[in-house]
C-alpha cells in the first residue's frame, strides 16, 4: 500500500526501552526504518482487529434468528477435534 506524504502524520507515544531495542532490532534485520517496522504493526493489528469486529457481528446476527448449533452438531466437532 502506497501512501503520499502528504498523508502521513507523526505521532508520539511513550514504550519500554526492551522493546524499543526489540523494534529497532526487527528493523535492523529487515534493512527497514522503525517507521516502517511501527506501520506494518499498526497495519497487521487493525486488520486482525477489523476481523474479529466481523465475525462478532456475524454471530451477533446469526443470534437475532436463533442459527444456533444443535446439541449433537455440537458433540461431532468435539468429537472430531479430541480424536
Amino acid at each position: 500500500m502506497s501512501v503520499n506524504k502528504e498523508q502521513l502524520v507523526s505521532i508520539t507515544f511513550k514504550i519500554e526501552q526492551k522493546k524499543r531495542k526489540a523494534l529497532d532490532q526487527i528493523a535492523q534485520d529487515m534493512d527497514r526504518d522503525r517507521s516502517y517496522i511501527l506501520n506494518e504493526s499498526i497495519n497487521n493489528y487493525l486488520q486482525l482487529y477489523r476481523g474479529q469486529v466481523c465475525q462478532i457481528e456475524k454471530g451477533i446476527e446469526a443470534a437475532e434468528v436463533d442459527d444456533f448449533s444443535t446439541n449433537d452438531e455440537i458433540q461431532a466437532a468435539i468429537a472430531k477435534w479430541t480424536q
